[in-house]
């Protein structure tokens, strides 16, 4: 009989244990229930009210693109709200993310749109607005390596940081970052699809601007494949001659930066050469006739 009372006494000890520790949860939850419409509830505001995030990371916005998306949304409506940030004592709201829908809900003539009102300052709405832009698929690669770049800078973050806060290894990041050091022509044809990341990333590795843009116009000309890209590479860099110590030492830092600014600029072979009075000569290299109308044209 002892030993029944003290089950007894031991489960209402357990009972009451467990009752307190269920009126704590539903507690927490409430105060949760009670804080969640600060950030996740959809709310419908009007549109002339949100304004464009001066730190948005995309700039260019398909028009074909956008209307097709505004028919949608006279159709369906926006699936997905926008993300906002209040801004103090204005009645107005800043987009974090979302500013193509938002010009297509202009387009398609609504007066209101549903949003996620988000608290944060200008650099966590930098920081979220970069991060939103990354994930999206329709992205480049110099576009991301843009936007990781941007982070790195504005938010102060170094690449492993960076590795975290988008989930990516630091080696994507670290060659993502490496394409922005290409030549604007070899930027240009990545952004229009002209060649791959893949493309990109051989060339990247290649040791000179004036070998890079060598290498970029065969590629382009012979319509060369990611594999045969990186086997060119491997060949026409085991190709070049070594400079002599001689040469390198005679060569101060500045000439060699800014022959390899010119190369990049240009889209061409630069060479200067200047000796220890100042002087020199500064040879532009051209591939025919037509090359050499372009260097003229844009000298002059």
């Amino acid at each position: 009989m002892a030993k029944l009372n003290q089950k007894k006494e031991l489960g209402k000890g357990i009972r009451a244990l467990l009752g307190d520790i269920n009126q704590q949860i539903n507690e927490e939850e409430d105060m949760l229930i009670a804080e969640k419409p600060k950030t996740t509830n959809t709310q419908l505001i009007s549109i002339d009210k949100v304004e464009v995030n001066p730190f948005q990371p995309r700039v260019n916005f398909d028009e074909d693109a956008l209307e097709d998306l505004a028919n949608s949304i006279r159709v369906h409506g926006i699936i997905q709200p926008l993300t906002v940030r209040e801004l103090t004592g204005t009645n107005k709201y800043q987009l974090i993310s979302g500013e193509r829908r938002w010009r297509a809900s202009h387009l398609a003539g609504l007066k209101e749109v549903p949003v996620y009102i988000r608290t944060a300052n200008d650099q966590e709405a930098l920081e979220m607005a970069l991060i939103e832009n990354i994930q999206r698929e329709e992205l480049n690669a110099i576009e991301i390596g843009v936007n990781y770049q941007r982070l790195i800078d504005e938010c102060k973050l170094n690449h492993e940081e960076l590795a975290d806060r988008v989930g990516k290894k630091r080696a994507t990041i670290s060659n993502y970052i490496r394409l922005l050091k290409l030549p604007p022509d070899i930027q240009v044809a990545v952004r229009e699809d002209k060649i791959s990341m893949g493309h990109a990333r051989a060339l990247a590795g290649v040791d000179g601007i004036d070998l890079q843009l060598s290498i970029f116009k065969e590629v382009i000309s012979k319509h060369l494949s990611v594999r045969q890209t990186e086997s060119l590479v491997a060949q026409r860099s085991s190709q070049r001659a070594p400079r002599s110590t001689k040469e390198i030492k005679s060569q101060p830092p500045f000439v060699k930066r800014w022959q390899d600014d010119l190369s990049s600029h240009l889209s061409t072979k630069v060479t200067i050469q200047h000796n220890d009075k100042g002087h020199g000569q500064l040879i532009l290299s051209y591939a025919d006739e037509k090359d050499l109308e372009r260097l003229i044209e844009l000298i002059s």
